[in-house]
């Protein structure tokens, strides 16, 4: 309970110490960006990678329809994300990869560097040894590894999107290297890098995916979002993380709270991420932008070190 879903227009919604970050649906186009999928090869997935043949109806048999492909629950998802990131990438290519292969769940099987234009033809039957743990960071330093070599060819900035059916086993780990790619980045030996995890199926730990995006950085701010692949209904949703306040939505717009009290206007134009005070217990603000209004709920407080005593 607790965390409220951003309603459209809104992508990202976090509220701390009664400050709001509110992200704007919008499609952004960011200079010099390198992209990645990688995809969970734990053994929970064999059964999203097993191909089955969709049955024809009565109506299609009897008109002679061909037969349909066979398919698995995986490629048409990876197959519309690919499409769609790589017209965000910078040459079209994207870095595509296995991850939790291996008796260890720590093997990384790179599939190679595909392009959105050729998706339907591309299959994705999993990693040749699905692994028996679900083990996130090595995925990690595969992908800064690879974008550190791209930066020589013209990379300025990465988005590495993760594909994963369930729960981590090594949410700490991954914690503790995300801080790492943090100091990186604020030192400028790293370009700025942001990563997606999307969960596909009926297993997903959302919980845990909350935590990590949830984590905030010094000097970097959020690394990570986290989508439910299922409750994307724009694209764009899958990028929320590469916008910011230097991208404008609108000419200007007004944010009201609950009372109807305005907390700030924007004269000239509306960025596509809007941050304000809330007055104490206001249960929702409400967007007022070309003469439309949309009211979103907040949810509750980010806490950042309730989890602490937790660790072990």
């Amino acid at each position: 309970m607790g965390h409220e879903k951003p309603v459209e227009p809104f992508s990202d919604l976090h509220l701390e110490d009664g400050k709001v970050r509110a992200v704007l649906l919008h499609d952004p186009t960011v200079e010099g960006l390198d992209m990645a999928i990688y995809m969970d090869a734990s053994g929970s997935m064999k059964d999203e990678y097993d191909y089955t043949q969709p049955s024809r109806t009565f109506v299609e048999w009897l008109r002679g329809a061909p037969q349909k492909e066979a398919s698995n629950q995986v490629e048409p998802q990876v197959q519309w994300m690919l499409e769609y990131l790589a017209t965000k990438d910078r040459n079209g290519l994207l870095r595509v990869a296995y991850w939790a292969c291996g008796a260890s769940g720590k093997d990384v099987e790179v599939v190679g560097e595909l392009k959105g234009v050729d998706v339907k033809s591309y299959k994705f039957p999993g990693a040749q040894k699905l692994g028996n743990y679900t083990n996130l960071t090595p995925a990690l330093r595969d992908y800064v590894k690879y974008l550190k070599a791209q930066v020589g060819q013209g990379a300025r900035r990465g988005c590495a999107v993760i594909v994963t059916d369930g729960k981590l086993h090594d949410p700490d780990e991954v914690k503790a290297f995300s801080a790492e790619v943090a100091k990186e980045i604020s030192a400028g030996r790293l370009p700025r890098i942001n990563f997606v995890l999307v969960g596909v199926g009926d297993n997903i730990d959302e919980e845990q995916l909350e935590d990590i995006a949830h984590e905030e950085y010094p000097g970097v701010g959020h690394l990570w979002c986290h989508r439910i692949a299922q409750e994307i209904t724009q694209v764009a949703e899958l990028v929320a993380v590469l916008v910011d306040e230097t991208m404008t939505v609108a000419a200007g717009g007004t944010i009201y709270d609950d009372k109807g009290k305005i907390l700030k206007s924007y004269e000239g134009r509306l960025p596509a991420v809007l941050e304000f005070d809330i007055p104490e217990g206001a249960e929702s603000f409400t967007l007022e932008v070309n003469g439309q209004r949309y009211t979103q709920p907040l949810p509750d407080e980010d806490h950042h070190d309730e989890d602490e005593e937790d660790h072990h």
